[in-house]
């Protein structure tokens, strides 16, 4: 008899994620899942000689940076505290280093800088 073992969804989106890396889609990625699954993500990435940082995201959930050396050094001093208590600056630096829509994260930052103050006249529609 055959057994056959399925891989969770949040570990075939982290070898999907690994894949983008390598074939250089992406220089740095924020990979979130339970913490159930930290382990064996540390494990992946080491094996395969990932530089990777870990954050504690809530009760249940961890943030996993990984990717290029030189992004991992700037996350260690930009993402010091949870990320819905970063500054406006830090989470469009953050958003750009993931390789986010720069124009969204510019809106985004827009709105966060102005937290509602200015009433959608945040951006000059001319």
């Amino acid at each position: 008899m055959r057994t056959t073992t399925t891989t969770p969804v949040e570990l075939k989106v982290l070898m999907n994620h690994i894949y983008e890396l390598n074939k250089g889609v992406r220089q740095m990625v924020l990979f979130t899942c339970n913490k159930k699954y930290g382990q064996l993500a540390v494990e992946r990435l080491e094996s395969q000689g990932i530089p990777y940082v870990l954050q504690p995201a809530g009760q249940q959930n961890l943030n996993v940076y990984f990717g290029r050396r030189e992004c991992l050094e700037a996350i260690r001093l930009i993402v010091t505290r949870p990320l819905n208590q970063l500054t406006p600056e830090e989470d469009f630096i953050l958003g750009a280093m993931l390789g986010y829509d720069l124009c969204a994260q510019c809106e985004r930052y827009c709105k966060r800088k102005c937290q509602g103050q200015c009433k959608g006249n945040c951006i000059n529609k001319n």
